[in-house]
C-alpha cells in the first residue's frame, strides 16, 4: 500500500479527517480517549505525517537551503558536511545548490529555494555577487539567512568567517622571514570582501617589515580554480622581473600555478615559493607539498548551521545577528621552505 493519509486513518476509525488531524497535533478540543485511539491506530498502521502536506500547512518545510560556489571544491564540500551533521540531528534535511561562481545562477537558486518554502538559507556568495538584492528579498520574505566564508559584509545577517586579514598577514610574514623579497599576490575578484581582506593583510605585512610592494606583482585572475592559477603563473612567466614568492587566493589557484611553473622548469621553492589558502587535501599531495592556511571547514559548517537553528528557534522579531570568526593555522611545508634561503 502507498503512503497512508489522514483521510485513510479517519475512514478506518469512522471519524472526520479534521478530528484525526487535531488529535495527532494534540489539540485541546479533542478528548484524551480520542487522542489515544487515533495515536494507537496511527502506530498500528505505520502512519507517518506527509512532510510536504505539513509544510504547506505551516507555509514552511523542514528543508534548509544551502548555496555554495562549487561542490567540487573540497573546502565547500566539507562545510556542507558540517551543516548536514547539525541539521540532521535537529530534524531538518538540506537541499544543496551550487552557483558555479555565477550571480545569475545564485539568484535562480535563491528564488527556487524560497519558492520551495525552505525554513532557512545558508549561503557562501559567488565571485560575481556584488549586488545583494536577491538576498534582501529572502530576508524580506522572513526566511532566516546565515552567510559563511564568502559574505556580503553590509548585509545584516549572522555570519561565520575566518580572520582573512590575519591569515594572509601570517602567511606573508612567513615568506618575508624565509628571505623572499619580491612577493606576488594572485587575486580572484577585487570586490569580494574575502579577497580585499587577504590583500590588505598581505600589504600590511609588507609595510610592517619594510618589504617593497610591486604593483605589477598583484595579478588579477578573476577565478578560484586550477586553470585560473595556471593563467596567473603565465602572467608572471612573461615578466622580465619575476616574483620569488606568491601568495595565492586559495589552494586550487596555488596548485594550478605550481603545475605551470613546473612545466616552465622552475624549481619550487628555490626559484619561486608558493603559499595557498584553505588546507585542502590536494595541497599535501603535490611535491613539494604546498604551504597553506588551514581553514576549519567542518567547524564553519557546524557553526553556520547552529546560528541558523538559533534564529529559527528564537521567534523574536528583534533577533540580532551574530558574527563568528574562526581561527586558522599556517601549515608550513616544502613549497616555501628552501635550504637556499
Amino acid at each position: 500500500m502507498g503512503h497512508l493519509t489522514i483521510k485513510d486513518l479517519a475512514r478506518k476509525l469512522g471519524i472526520s479527517a479534521s478530528t484525526v488531524s487535531r488529535a495527532l497535533h494534540d489539540h485541546p478540543d479533542i478528548s484524551d480517549a480520542t487522542k489515544r485511539l487515533v495515536l494507537d491506530s496511527a502506530k498500528e498502521h505505520s502512519y507517518h505525517p506527509n512532510p510536504i502536506a505539513q509544510s504547506l500547512q505551516r507555509k514552511r518545510s523542514n528543508t534548509i537551503g544551502v548555496i555554495v560556489p562549487e561542490i567540487r571544491h573540497n573546502f565547500f564540500a566539507t562545510v556542507v558536511s558540517g551543516i548536514e551533521e547539525v541539521m540532521y540531528e535537529a530534524g531538518y534535511i538540506i537541499m544543496v545548490c551550487q552557483s558555479n561562481e555565477s550571480l545569475d545562477r545564485e539568484v535562480v537558486n535563491t528564488k527556487a529555494l524560497a519558492a520551495n518554502r525552505v525554513a532557512g538559507l545558508l549561503l557562501a556568495i559567488s565571485l560575481e555577487t556584488v549586488n545583494s538584492k536577491h538576498l534582501k528579498d529572502v530576508i524580506r520574505l522572513g526566511i532566516p539567512l546565515v552567510q559563511f566564508d564568502r559574505v556580503v559584509e553590509d548585509l545584516d545577517t549572522s555570519k561565520v568567517v575566518i580572520d582573512d586579514f590575519n591569515a594572509a598577514y601570517k602567511a606573508t610574514v612567513h615568506l618575508i622571514e624565509t628571505g623572499y623579497k619580491r612577493i606576488g599576490f594572485l587575486s580572484a575578484k577585487e570586490g569580494i570582501a574575502l579577497n580585499c581582506l587577504r590583500f590588505d593583510g598581505y600589504l600590511q605585512a609588507l609595510n610592517d617589515h619594510d618589504v617593497q610592494y610591486y604593483p605589477e606583482l598583484f595579478v588579477k585572475i578573476g577565478g578560484c580554480r586550477e586553470e585560473d592559477g595556471r593563467k596567473g603563473a603565465e602572467s608572471y612567466l612573461k615578466m622580465a622581473n619575476q616574483p620569488d614568492a606568491i601568495l595565492a587566493i586559495n589552494d586550487p589557484v596555488a596548485v594550478g600555478a605550481f603545475c605551470r611553473f613546473r612545466e616552465a622548469k622552475m624549481r619550487i621553492p628555490q626559484d619561486i615559493a608558493l603559499v595557498g589558502f584553505s588546507g585542502s587535501p590536494e595541497s599535501a599531495l603535490i611535491d613539494p607539498a604546498l604551504t597553506t592556511i588551514s581553514q576549519p571547514a567542518f567547524e564553519m559548517g557546524k557553526a553556520a548551521a547552529e546560528l541558523l537553528l538559533k534564529q529559527l528557534e528564537s521567534n523574536d522579531d528583534n533577533f540580532s545577528p551574530e558574527i563568528i570568526t574562526l581561527d586558522t593555522k599556517l601549515l608550513i611545508r616544502g613549497s616555501s621552505k628552501s635550504e637556499a634561503n
